[in-house]
């Protein structure tokens, strides 16, 4: 335990940085989760997108992350939403063969 009061104080400081700290990262985590079943199901997408960037951003404002790898996070997460879009669109709709009747 320290002795000087100013290191007292940075101790008490840590500790609340620590909690604040956990709770950004779990926050990310947990969108990022939800991201990845919202991914698996096609519904809510868009939604938990912007939810999971919006916590990426906070996380790397508060330096919880390191910048490039926030963006390097959203990037990822861009490519498997446009991925996915691709790949509902195909199976959503697939298109029907016109038949042309020839006349004499």
């Amino acid at each position: 335990m320290p002795i000087i009061k100013s290191a007292k104080k940075r101790v008490k400081l840590n500790k609340k940085a620590a909690v604040r700290n956990a709770k950004t990262k779990k926050s990310v985590k947990l969108a990022l989760k939800q991201f990845k079943t919202a991914l698996k199901d096609g519904k809510n997408l868009p939604k938990k997108q912007s939810s999971l960037q919006s916590n990426i951003d906070k996380a790397a404002k508060k330096n919880v992350i390191h910048k490039n790898k926030a963006n390097r996070l959203k990037s990822r997460m861009a490519k498997q939403a446009k991925a996915s879009s691709k790949t509902t669109t195909k199976k959503a709709a697939p298109k029907a063969k016109k038949t042309v009747k020839k006349t004499k």
